[in-house]
């Protein structure tokens, strides 16, 4: 029971990390590829951003998300197919609200600092433009941060970070 309440605590730390550090990359990304990058634009985005990515943390499940396509595929767990999996099913999951936002936000934006006259793609064009970058830019993100933050929370919650990488052989040290 003791091991189940720390695991539950590295998922809540894991969800709060990874919504902050895609809301900070990707607000990013959307911001610079603006014609003007402000860093008042760029504020209200990560802030948009991260209220999306946390509400969406602890609305949807990762682990239990990520663990079922994993599963489904016959994957095996820790292994760089299933690890490339998870970490398109995040980014499924996560990039295409938070760019949705992201957009919706930034064309209000310049439509107000215009006073209504900026001359703006259509929605669409902008969405999609914006999603492909965004969804490329998570996918690093998530890849290449999601294990070395793994191994920290763990740490911190006084879980052995081996758990990662020989999950059998931490469970016989537990």
């Amino acid at each position: 029971m003791e091991m189940q309440k720390k695991m539950k605590k590295v998922g809540f730390h894991m969800n709060i990390l990874m919504g902050f550090s895609l809301s900070l990359f990707l607000s990013l990304t959307n911001t610079l590829q603006a014609e003007k990058p402000t860093l008042n634009v760029w504020l209200m985005s990560f802030g948009v951003s991260a209220v999306i990515s946390f509400a969406l943390s602890f609305l949807m499940p990762m682990k239990k998300a990520e663990d079922k396509v994993v599963g489904a595929l016959g994957l095996t767990e820790n292994k760089c197919a299933s690890r490339l999996v998870s970490t398109a099913v995040s980014d499924f999951i996560y990039t295409p609200v938070i760019t949705f936002a992201m957009v919706l936000l930034v064309r209000y934006l310049v439509m107000q600092e215009s006073h209504g006259m900026a001359q703006l793609p259509p929605f669409p064009i902008m969405f999609i433009k914006s999603f492909i970058v965004s969804f490329i830019v998570a996918y690093c993100i998530i890849y290449l941060i999601n294990r070395p933050m793994l191994k920290v929370v763990l740490k911190m919650n006084g879980i052995s970070p081996e758990l990662i990488d020989n999950p059998k052989k931490a469970v016989e040290k537990i």
